[in-house]
């Protein structure tokens, strides 16, 4: 199901799994990945005026929302960031999309990364919303970013450890995270932060979450560790976007940091916390509406 207005659901067959999301609008093709703990429903204040200019296609990954949740593997493979950017390149080009823009908050910033780096020849632009690259946080870590990230190690944990106390009252840990990362109380609609914790209250999608996390501190760095002994950056432009009272924003020089990773970049912070498409709906959409149009 989806709460995007004017927008139609959609469920391909993709790498094997089921991808689900909506579709909406016309014009260049646009992907919106959400983050944690989130869907494709995060995006409900920006799509629908980005359809106006684009073919939206706002997508649940792998483990979340209404897609599939493959079980684990020992190494992660399933949740690595590599698999879930190939599932949504196999999606745009099954919808009729073989080059296409790109933005993604949190959870799915880290697959657009990845999703630049694997195939640069699909995306023409990308956005990254309030992250700064997995290598580098993990790199830098200390007591600040251990104390605001907690959950980056607690959800690493060996099953099923984190997945049973989260699972023993789903809907409190959805509303405490969005309560801890964001800065904007009136920001989350009860319609989205219902949709949220409908899909939390599945333990498939609680195990998948964790599974993502426990990639991202293991296969991911491998892969990251590669680009970076390699020279491999992002080519496209790349706009980094974050909230100007969140940890992030605080806590690095985020274009900076970006600078290192990507050879092409521009940003700035926009008002409030982690949540920029909900804390922040009209900065947000300004900003992709003028990043992905300026050609």
């Amino acid at each position: 199901m989806t709460i995007l207005d004017g927008f139609t659901p959609f469920r391909r067959a993709i790498n094997g799994i089921t991808i689900a999301g909506a579709i909406g609008g016309s014009g260049p093709p646009l992907l919106l990945l959400h983050g944690y703990p989130q869907t494709h429903a995060m995006w409900h204040a920006v799509a629908p005026a980005l359809a106006e200019t684009f073919t939206v296609v706002a997508a649940d990954l792998r483990g979340y929302g209404d897609s599939d949740k493959p079980a684990d593997d020992p190494a992660h493979a399933t949740y690595s960031k590599r698999a879930m950017a190939a599932d949504m390149v196999g999606l745009m080009e099954q919808l009729g999309f073989t080059r296409f823009a790109v933005a993604g908050h949190d959870r799915g910033a880290r697959v657009t990364h990845r999703m630049c780096l694997d195939y640069p020849d699909r995306v023409t632009r990308a956005a990254v919303l309030d992250i700064a690259p997995t290598h580098y946080m993990y790199l830098t870590a200390d007591r600040a970013f251990a104390t605001a990230y907690y959950h980056w190690f607690f959800l690493i944990q060996p099953a099923p450890l984190p997945e049973r106390l989260i699972g023993a009252d789903p809907e409190f840990w959805v509303r405490s995270k969005l309560a801890h990362w964001g800065r904007t109380p009136t920001a989350f609609t009860e319609q989205a932060v219902a949709e949220y914790v409908r899909c939390f209250r599945d333990p498939a999608t609680i195990a998948a979450s964790c599974a993502d996390y426990r990639a991202a501190a293991s296969i991911d760095l491998v892969h990251d560790d590669e680009d970076v002994r390699t020279g491999r950056k992002v080519a496209c432009p790349l706009l980094v976007l974050w909230g100007a009272s969140g940890f992030v924003g605080k806590q690095y020089d985020v274009a900076q940091v970006w600078r290192a990773y990507a050879v092409d970049v521009q940003g700035h912070s926009v008002p409030g916390g982690h949540f920029l498409p909900e804390e922040a709906p009209a900065e947000t959409l300004a900003a992709l509406r003028r990043f992905f149009t300026d050609n």
